[in-house]
C-alpha cells in the first residue's frame, strides 16, 4: 500500500465506510503483513503480535465504518498508528503484570513461614513446655505469658530471683533444643 497513491487510499476508506465487505477484506489483504510486523517489533513476542493483529484490525474496521478517518487519503497512516497504540497498550499491560508479578514474590518471600508453619512450631513449642517439670514450666509461662520479673516469681514461688533465672535459662535451653531435634 505504500505505492498506492492517495486516491485508491481514499477509494478503499469510503467503501468500508459505505459497508461494502469487499473493501474489508482488502484492507485485511493490504495491512496485514504490515501491521504484524510493525507488531513484532515492538513486542518482541511473535504470538502475541499476531493475537494483536486481529484487534488492529477490527479497531480500524470499526473507525472505518463509523466514519472516523477525517482524510481518507492518509489511511496507511491511519491503520498503522492504530497498531502503535494497541502495541504500546499491549506493551504497557505486559509491563504491569510483570510488575505485580514481582511485586507479589517479592512480599511473599518477606512474609516468611507460612500459616501452616507458624502453627506446626506453636505446637512444638507447647508440647517442649509440657514436658518441663512444674516449676519450671511456671517459670516460663509466668516470665514469657505474664511479662513477671524473676524477684516476683521468686516471691511467689517461694524461690530466690537467681534461682528463677537460671531456671528460667535452663527451661528456654530445653524447650529450644526439643524443636531443634524436631
Amino acid at each position: 500500500m505504500l505505492d498506492e497513491n492517495a486516491e485508491q487510499a481514499r477509494g478503499l476508506a469510503e467503501r468500508i465506510s459505505s459497508g461494502d465487505p469487499a473493501a474489508e477484506a482488502e484492507l485485511v489483504h493490504l495491512f496485514s503483513q504490515r501491521i504484524l510486523a510493525l507488531l513484532c517489533a515492538r513486542t518482541r513476542d511473535p504470538e502475541a503480535s499476531r493475537d494483536l493483529l486481529q484487534d488492529v484490525l477490527i479497531a480500524a474496521l470499526t473507525a472505518l465504518r463509523k466514519g472516523q478517518l477525517r482524510e481518507p487519503d492518509k489511511l496507511p497512516a491511519f491503520v498503522l498508528s492504530i497498531a502503535r497504540n494497541v502495541a504500546q497498550a499491549h506493551i504497557r499491560d505486559r509491563s504491569r503484570e510483570l510488575h505485580d508479578r514481582l511485586l507479589e514474590e517479592e512480599m511473599a518471600s518477606r512474609a516468611g513461614p507460612d500459616l501452616l508453619e507458624i502453627a506446626e512450631r506453636q505446637a512444638l513449642v507447647r508440647r517442649a513446655i509440657e514436658r518441663l517439670d512444674q516449676t519450671d514450666r511456671e517459670i516460663l509461662l509466668r516470665t514469657l505469658t505474664e511479662g513477671e520479673k524473676p524477684g516476683v516469681i521468686a516471691q511467689a514461688l517461694g524461690l530466690s530471683p537467681e534461682v528463677v533465672r537460671q531456671r528460667k535459662s535452663r527451661a528456654i535451653k530445653k524447650v529450644a533444643d526439643f524443636v531443634t531435634k524436631l
